[in-house]
């Protein structure tokens, strides 16, 4: 069985003490292929080394985190726009909009948003999505950006199954991770109604831990409890959630 964490910030400084030995206990637990999100600039170097230590597991992402957005962000987007020029990714991402934290960063936001699809859309990758608190300004730039070469994951999807109706229209899959299996996460409630071709697993770890680990840091290895409630949620086996999950993966990253 091979699971896949379609998201997982690994080389977050909450692992700095137990990094290999946390990323060998998601592996033994058959979790085998990792996708990294980006979050700006400081944090490539971490990224490229945990693609050299385990360059059979990690697949990287070139992006500028929304939250980290700021009065920079030109020359942000310029070094994304030189990795994926330079070199292969699996992704754009993580790209969107947060509104949770800073509103007054809305307008330059959508922008880099905006010009992240266009990256995405010039070298045929997929795109990352986090969206906090702008359901309504998310869909606005995917508005404007569909059409051919628009696809990609709608990360920790959190929203009403007619926001999720609105993200799978756009060509977007769904990633479903800790969220789930909180008792207030709403999502379970409606999820075997959205196709299980649409949905991806992920942990966005270090944060959103599952239950019962809520309120702890994140790990990969707990994907394992996502994908088990996912596998009750449609009345399958985690072995098949395992293995539709994974090739819905491996058809929007292409490998």
């Amino acid at each position: 069985m091979t699971i896949t964490d379609t998201h997982t910030h690994l080389y977050s400084e909450s692992f700095n003490d137990d990094r290999s030995e946390m990323i060998k206990r998601a592996i033994d637990a058959n979790i085998t292929r990792f996708f990294i999100p980006a979050i700006d600039s400081e944090y490539i170097e971490g990224m490229y080394a945990l693609e050299k230590e385990f360059p059979e597991h990690i697949f990287l992402m070139a992006g500028l985190h929304p939250t980290h957005v700021k009065e920079n962000y030109k020359e942000e987007l310029a070094i994304v726009e030189k990795q994926l020029e330079e070199r292969k990714f699996y992704a754009v991402g993580e790209t969107g909009i947060d509104l949770y934290w800073d509103k007054s960063t809305l307008g330059i936001q959508q922008e880099a948003f905006r010009y992240q699809i266009q990256l995405a859309k010039k070298h045929q990758l997929p795109i990352v999505i986090h969206c906090r608190d702008a359901f309504d300004e998310v869909f606005e730039v995917l508005e404007q950006e569909k059409g051919e070469g628009l696809f990609g994951i709608f990360h920790c999807f959190t929203g009403t199954h007619e926001q999720a109706q609105k993200a799978l229209s756009y060509n977007m899959k769904l990633g479903i991770g800790g969220v789930v299996t909180f008792k207030n996460g709403k999502i379970d409630r409606f999820l075997n109604e959205i196709p299980l071709t649409e949905i991806v697993l992920e942990t966005d770890a270090p944060y959103l831990a599952p239950v019962p680990y809520r309120g702890k840091r994140n790990e990969s290895s707990y994907l394992v409890e996502v994908l088990e409630k996912v596998a009750e949620v449609y009345q399958l086996s985690p072995r098949e959630v395992a293995e539709v999950t994974t090739r819905n993966s491996r058809e929007i990253f292409g490998i």
